[in-house]
C-alpha cells in the first residue's frame, strides 16, 4: 500500500503522484474521490472567489482523476444531498456536487464505470458533526451507521448505478420543509413522502374560535385575529409573549425559516381548523398580512377594504427587506435599474400621498359644513349616548 498526499485539484501534482504511484506498484484500478468542504455562506455573501474554492476541490479534483485515470475498473465520486435538494448556506457546495453527479452520468455514456452517491448524515466525525444530530433531526435526516452506509455504496457499485441518494430520512417532518415553498416532484412518487389525508370537514374552524369571534364585533374579530397569529408566532420564535412580534415586520425578518414557517402553519391550522399551504407565511409575510387572509378564509364579515392592499405591500416590504440585507450593489448590479426601482417608488409614494391629502381636504371640507347638532348626531350615532 502506498501513501501519498498532494492537492487532487492541481493537476500536474495530482498527475505526478499518480505516475509515481503505479510506477512502484499494479495499476491503479478503483477511484473513490471522497474530498468535501464545510464552507457555508448565504448565497448573497457567495462571491466568485468563494464559489471558486469550494468548487476547486470537489470539481476539478473530479475533473483531473476522470481524465488522468482513463481505464478503471470503479471510479466512485462522493456527492451529497445539499446537490439534490439544496441546502441552506451551502449554494456553491451543492452545485459543486450537482456537478460530480453530472460527470458521472457523462462517464456512464461513454461506457466507463462511475457511481456518484448523494449522501445524506453520516454519524461519528465528519463534516455532519459539527452541525450536530439534532440540528439534522430538525431537518428530517437521521445520522447513518458508517457500516450501514459502506454496505450501501458496495451495493451501488456492484450494481454499476450512476447516481443515487443513500441517506436515512424521516419524510414527516423532512417532506413537509421541502415543499414548504412550492411543490416538488423530486419526491411525489415516494408513498412515504406524500401528506396524510385530512379528515372530512377539516377545513372548517373549531368550535371555539368561531364561539369566540361570533360575539365580538367586526373590528374586534380582526383584532382577536391579528393577537393569535402574533402568540402563535411567538411561541414557535420562543419568545415569552405576542409583543415581541411587530404587527408589519416580515416574518423572515423576525427569524423565520422552513422548519419554523410549517410549524407556525401547523399551529394555526390547529387554531382555525383550516386546511392551509405550506408557504402560508410567505405568502401573507407579516402578522398583519395573515390575520387578514384569515380573516377572510373564516368568513369574518366586514374586513378592511384595504387589507389586500397592505397584503400586496407586505409583499413588497418583504422583497425589499431581501434586496437591502445586502448593498444594493451587489443584489441589483445595474444602476439603471436601481435608478428605475428608486424611481418608481418614489412616484407611488408621492401619489399617496397627494390622493391622501386631497382626501384630508374634502373631509375637513365637509367637517366645516356639519352644524353643531349634525356633529353630536354623528357622536351619538358611531359611539352611542353616555
Amino acid at each position: 500500500m502506498t501513501f501519498g498526499a498532494c492537492d487532487v485539484a492541481d493537476r500536474a501534482a495530482l498527475s505526478a503522484l499518480l505516475d509515481r504511484v503505479q510506477e512502484d506498484g499494479p495499476p491503479i484500478r478503483t477511484v473513490v474521490h471522497a474530498a468535501g468542504s464545510g464552507r457555508a455562506a448565504r448565497l448573497l455573501d457567495t462571491d466568485a472567489e468563494e464559489t471558486a474554492a469550494v468548487l476547486r476541490a470537489k470539481s476539478a479534483g473530479a475533473r483531473n482523476l476522470h481524465e488522468l485515470l482513463d481505464d478503471v475498473d470503479a471510479f466512485v465520486l462522493f456527492s451529497s444531498g445539499a446537490g439534490v435538494w439544496g441546502s441552506s448556506a451551502q449554494g456553491a457546495y451543492a452545485a459543486a456536487n450537482a456537478y460530480l453527479d453530472a460527470l458521472a452520468e457523462q462517464r456512464r455514456g461513454q461506457g466507463r464505470p462511475a457511481t456518484s452517491v448523494a449522501w445524506g448524515a453520516w454519524a461519528g466525525d465528519g463534516m455532519t458533526a459539527a452541525a450536530g444530530e439534532e440540528w439534522w433531526s430538525r431537518q428530517g435526516l437521521r445520522f447513518m451507521a458508517p457500516e450501514a452506509a459502506l454496505d450501501a455504496l458496495r451495493q451501488a457499485v456492484d450494481r454499476a448505478e450512476s447516481t443515487l441518494v443513500v441517506a436515512d430520512i424521516d419524510w414527516k417532518t423532512f417532506a413537509p420543509l421541502f415543499t414548504s415553498a412550492r411543490s416538488r416532484p423530486l419526491i411525489t412518487d415516494i408513498p412515504e413522502a406524500r401528506p396524510e389525508p385530512r379528515p372530512e370537514g377539516a377545513d372548517q374552524p373549531t368550535q371555539g374560535l368561531v364561539a369566540k369571534l361570533a360575539v365580538l364585533s367586526a373590528d374586534e374579530r380582526r383584532r382577536a385575529l391579528l393577537a393569535e397569529v402574533r402568540a402563535q408566532a411567538a411561541v414557535v420564535l420562543g419568545h415569552p409573549g405576542a409583543d415581541a412580534v411587530p404587527v408589519d415586520r416580515p416574518f423572515r425578518e423576525l427569524g423565520f425559516d422552513s422548519l419554523s414557517a410549517v410549524k407556525l402553519r401547523n399551529r394555526i391550522v390547529a387554531a382555525t381548523g383550516l386546511e392551509l399551504p405550506a408557504t402560508l407565511v410567505f405568502d401573507h409575510p407579516t402578522s398583519t398580512a395573515l390575520a387578514a387572509y384569515l380573516g377572510a378564509r373564516l368568513g369574518i364579515d366586514g374586513a378592511p377594504a384595504g387589507s389586500t392592499l397592505l397584503e400586496d405591500l407586505a409583499r413588497l416590504e418583504s422583497t425589499v427587506a431581501t434586496l437591502t440585507a445586502a448593498p444594493l450593489a451587489e443584489t441589483v448590479p445595474d444602476a439603471r435599474d436601481r435608478a428605475a426601482l428608486t424611481t418608481r417608488l418614489r412616484a407611488l409614494l408621492e401619489r399617496w400621498d397627494q390622493a391622501d391629502g386631497e382626501d384630508q381636504a374634502a373631509a375637513r371640507e365637509e367637517l366645516d359644513d356639519l352644524s353643531d347638532d349634525d356633529l353630536f348626531d354623528f357622536i351619538d350615532a358611531k359611539f352611542g349616548r353616555s
